[in-house]
């Protein structure tokens, strides 16, 4: 069964060398986090629980400069960093969906 939050964040970020996203500029980003697990015990998992799990490792990044985490802020690198540091949190399985506004996203 997957079960899943959704969270948003905004931040700035600029591609260096990249001819249109090289200038500062901001995203909405919104950040789809799916968990899959068995419904052994009438839930996976509490919601507040996986909630508080993926706002506390976006609380680092809402309003700030996404290059001063990562030297090349695309989606993508943006997706890996986040994966990564939500491994660290988190023992199930899942999946990580990173829109970048409206209409284009990066899953891991």
């Amino acid at each position: 069964m997957k079960l899943g939050v959704v969270e948003h964040i905004d931040c700035a970020h600029f591609l260096p060398g990249h001819p249109r996203c090289g200038a500062l500029h901001g995203h909405t980003y919104k950040i789809e986090l799916i968990i899959e697990g068995n419904n052994e015990k009438g839930m996976i998992i509490d919601f507040s629980e996986l909630r508080e799990c993926l706002r506390t490792t976006l609380s680092q990044f809402d309003h700030k400069s996404l290059n001063d985490f990562i030297s090349y802020p695309s989606v993508e690198n943006i997706c890996e960093m986040l994966q990564k540091q939500i491994r660290d949190r988190l023992s199930y399985p899942f999946t990580l969906r990173v829109w970048e506004g409206e209409g284009k996203w990066a899953e891991i």
